[in-house]
């Protein structure tokens, strides 16, 4: 299922491939998020065009729309969303946790009501896994408990210990043809935490193991702990994915770290408030300083937009709230991710990702959140 290709003699950065029932996925990878069976603003012909492997989608979002009778009927999501090559599903844990204002925990799951109409609903291991075998996802991620990142340390205790019995239940279900399941560590900035539960869930034998509660609010330097102490206690024959994560920067220095697979809203939900990713940082494209600017988005990219459109142009669509321009913005954001992780196989590959991470990360200017964020950390 997973083949480790390659390891950099200066970094714990890896090549590897992952083979599912609809394909092979070669990594380092980025998937795109299709929360609701589609990657916002961008058809199935661009992400072929743009070198997509492998999409995401929501379990809890397509439980509740459009539901699984029609997903059934239609074939499962692949057939649904005219989409051929692999997916991972997540499990709903992170939605069910963060969404659901009224929520009773129990002991095999989580009584809750929708955020869309406040109707009753239950979802838990059995559930979860019931619903990503309907979706007939080739990667199935276990159902877990994801607290905020400033929970008391109790919670957290109590999130890691249910996060380890709902995997066991989540282990012993049905699963798709073909369908691989992913277990997820949780554990917040808590070493000891981490480590208890990782070791718990890689007895279980999954297929790939997810670092869990990164990407929940937690500052930049939290998140690099979080998987830093998760990391030594994962299996180097199975995939590590960093779930919800991050920006172009944040990816590089995570594949140093060791991980394989990455997902993040933040190409397409940056590209409706009007902000472009470049290898050099994020530039706002409704400032005066494009309104002359018959640049490409980028120079140097090969997208889409870049190849016809002009900053001056897409900032004028913007402007008039012409939908064209979120979407070429969203290409744009999309291929930069995607492009980024080709050339990082490619560095790995040919044993220059050392250089490579050193380089990018020296030209990568952080947005000012990050920046400050990081002053904040170094102050304490």
């Amino acid at each position: 299922m997973f083949e480790l290709l390659k390891s950099d003699t200066h970094t714990k950065a890896r090549l590897g491939r992952v083979t599912t029932a609809h394909g092979v996925v070669e990594t380092p990878i980025f998937m795109p998020v299709g929360t609701q069976a589609s990657v916002k603003a961008i058809d199935p012909r661009e992400l072929h065009e743009m070198g997509t492997q492998i999409i995401l989608g929501n379990t809890y979002h397509l439980n509740i729309r459009p539901g699984m009778e029609i997903i059934r009927a239609a074939g499962g999501l692949h057939r649904f969303m005219n989409w051929e090559k692999p997916i991972l599903t997540d499990s709903g844990g992170f939605q069910v946790f963060s969404l659901a204002k009224i929520r009773k925990i129990k002991a095999h799951g989580v009584e809750f009501r929708s955020h869309i109409d406040g109707s009753p609903l239950f979802l838990g291991p059995k559930e979860a896994m019931e619903i990503q075998r309907t979706l007939g996802s080739d990667i199935a991620m276990v159902f877990d408990e994801c607290p905020s990142h400033d929970a008391p340390a109790r919670e957290q205790k109590l999130a890691v210990e249910r996060t380890i019995r709902w995997a066991g239940e989540c282990r012993e279900q049905p699963r798709a043809p073909g369908q691989l399941v992913f277990g997820i560590v949780q554990g917040g900035s808590n070493a000891a935490l981490r480590e208890e539960c990782a070791k718990a869930l890689v007895p279980m034998d999954f297929d790939g193991y997810a670092i869990g509660g990164v990407s929940v609010g937690e500052p930049e330097p939290e998140m690099f702990k979080a998987v830093e102490l998760t990391e030594p206690f994962l299996p180097a024959t199975k995939p590590r994915y960093a779930m919800g994560l991050g920006t172009p920067a944040q990816l590089v220095e995570l594949i140093a770290r060791g991980v394989d697979m990455f997902d993040c809203v933040l190409p397409t939900r940056v590209a409706r408030n009007g902000t472009v990713f470049t290898r050099r940082g994020t530039y706002i494209l409704k400032n005066a300083e494009n309104k002359m600017d018959f640049r490409p988005l980028e120079d140097g990219c090969e997208c889409f937009a870049c190849r016809h459109f002009t900053r001056a142009y897409l900032r004028h669509l913007y402007n008039v709230q012409e939908i064209l321009s979120i979407r070429m913005l969203s290409v744009h954001n999309s291929y930069l991710f995607l492009k980024l992780m080709t050339d990082v196989r490619a560095a790995i590959e040919a044993g220059t990702f050392a250089e490579f991470h050193r380089d990018f990360i020296a030209n990568y200017r952080p947005s000012q959140r990050v920046l400050l964020a990081r002053a904040t950390a170094k102050e304490r």
